[in-house]
């Protein structure tokens, strides 16, 4: 396996993630050690097999959001606000935080910190720390809602299973921040809600895994009561379960909502809590 270092203090191969992961051939299976850091980059990796692992605290950011402008005249949308971009067959992640500091949701709009259309991911002790849409797990619906509303990265593919497990996480948004079609599954997270909105928007098919929340502790900084719902399927067939996880008091005891105007959908969505505990 390529191993390659990155290190602000030039110690190591290279001094920004990008050029690391651009060193590597789509086909190589490759290690990239990230030592302690700020890095302001805007990453975008679409080899087969790569492993991202940070030493000390490995903090990436970049602001870039739905809202904005760009010099063509239109918006920049959702799908290339991210700050980080994988794809492949297989990645690993740990022990590194991704952020997206463009603001809230009510300011900027979608702001995606980490999007994800890898075969199968690993995320272990990583950190995903935004506002509306912080993370994206692909694939996209079939049909967009509005014109251009898919457009960034593979908007084109087609839409194929993709299947990511994030073990002792810590996810923070407001709006729909973990949203998607993809197959998750969530071990022992800490899911942070930064302002009033929704968990999750999942849009995958019935048939599917969806999202499954498992012994996760779903926490808020603000002394509010009932303001998050945990999830409104962004599509109609969405499916979120929830075992054995730990609600604060900021999560509405009902849990589910349906998506506004598709109210006569709801039943289609696939919603459970089991074994859960409201505090």
């Amino acid at each position: 396996m390529l191993t390659l270092i990155v290190s602000k203090d030039n110690s190591g191969n290279y001094t920004s993630i990008s050029e690391a992961i651009n060193a590597v051939s789509y086909r190589e299976k490759a290690r990239i050690i990230v030592k302690e850091g700020i890095y302001r980059e805007k990453l975008f990796s679409d080899k087969s097999n790569i492993e991202l692992i940070g030493e000390g605290n490995v903090f990436i950011t970049f602001s870039d959001s739905g809202r904005e402008i760009l010099d063509n005249g239109l918006k920049r949308g959702t799908f290339r606000s991210y700050t980080a971009f994988f794809s492949g067959e297989r990645l690993l992640l740990e022990n590194i935080t991704i952020h997206n500091g463009a603001g809230s949701g009510k300011d900027v709009g979608q702001a995606i910190s980490l999007y994800l259309d890898v075969d199968n991911a690993y995320l272990k002790n990583v950190k995903l720390l935004g506002h509306q849409d912080t993370l994206f797990l692909s694939p996209l619906p079939e049909e967009e809602r509005e014109k251009r509303g898919f457009y960034g990265p593979r908007c084109f593919s087609p839409r194929v299973r993709k299947h990511s497990v994030f073990e002792e996480c810590t996810i923070e948004g407001s709006v729909d921040f973990i949203f998607g079609g993809g197959d998750a599954e969530f071990r022992n997270c800490n899911i942070v809600s930064n302002d009033d909105g929704f968990v999750t928007a999942p849009s995958g098919k019935s048939s599917w895994d969806g999202l499954l929340f498992e012994g996760c502790t779903f926490t808020s900084p603000l002394n509010k009561k009932e303001n998050v719902y945990l999830m409104r399927p962004w599509r109609d067939e969405g499916k979120a379960i929830f075992n054995s996880c730990t609600f604060g008091p900021h999560i509405n005891r009902r849990g589910f909502i349906p998506w506004p105007g598709r109210e006569d959908k709801a039943e289609l969505a696939t919603f459970e809590m089991n074994n859960c505990v409201f505090i």
